[in-house]
């Protein structure tokens, strides 16, 4: 459905610019746009690179592992059902940590193996409790939505993204946005959360 409406805006615009007699002007625009974006591509490389680097050698020197320990109040919290001593608790703990410095590219790979783990939790379940029954595949359970959406709503104390893309386009104060971010976080991650505990009990 996007691609119909991405490409009947692009056809409509490039009509509108050939009736008006403005075609080289939007000529013009796609390539300083081309420009600006193989720049901005070029810049935020170098941010992912630098806080991924980072994300990993804090895995490998055991940072995330301490900071899993402290985190283990609120994911108990969030995920009642997780085992403590499951592989999926660390991943959602880097996971959770580089959302919170705003750091949405070095959360992505956590993400992905913390839901490969809690994918892997379901299927063990779901066959202890089929005992031979054919099984339902590709459902989600009740850790993997509520990680989803927690990690869709996203709090965030340092949105180190969206400054790199002020600071990119010229902003006086690229770092003006972190309260308005903080405030806008922390109403949709506690949104997320309220619905998560709502349908928990919902379902039980």
């Amino acid at each position: 459905m996007l691609n119909y409406l991405w490409a009947g805006m692009i056809v409509t615009g490039i009509a509108y610019a050939a009736c008006t007699g403005r075609i080289v002007e939007v000529t013009n625009a796609a390539l300083d746009s081309s420009k600006e974006a193989i720049t901005l591509c070029i810049t935020m490389a170098g941010v992912m690179a630098f806080w991924t680097g980072l994300m990993e050698i804090a895995r490998r020197g055991g940072l995330i592992r301490a900071l899993t320990r402290s985190l283990s109040p609120a994911l108990a919290f969030l995920f009642p059902e997780l085992p403590k001593a499951h592989p999926a608790r660390e991943h959602i703990a880097a996971n959770f940590i580089a959302n919170v410095l705003g750091l949405g590219w070095a959360a992505t790979p956590a993400g992905l193996r913390a839901m490969e783990e809690l994918g892997k939790l379901e299927e063990d379940r779901r066959a202890g409790r089929s005992r031979g029954r054919a099984r339902k595949r590709g459902i989600a359970g009740n850790e993997m939505c509520t990680f989803l959406i927690i990690n869709i709503s996203s709090l965030q104390l340092i949105p180190v993204n969206v400054i790199a893309y002020r600071s990119q386009y010229g902003s006086v104060n690229p770092a003006a946005i972190v309260g308005a971010g903080i405030l806008a976080t922390m109403a949709s991650t506690g949104a997320a959360v309220l619905f998560c505990r709502l349908m928990g009990r919902r379902k039980a």
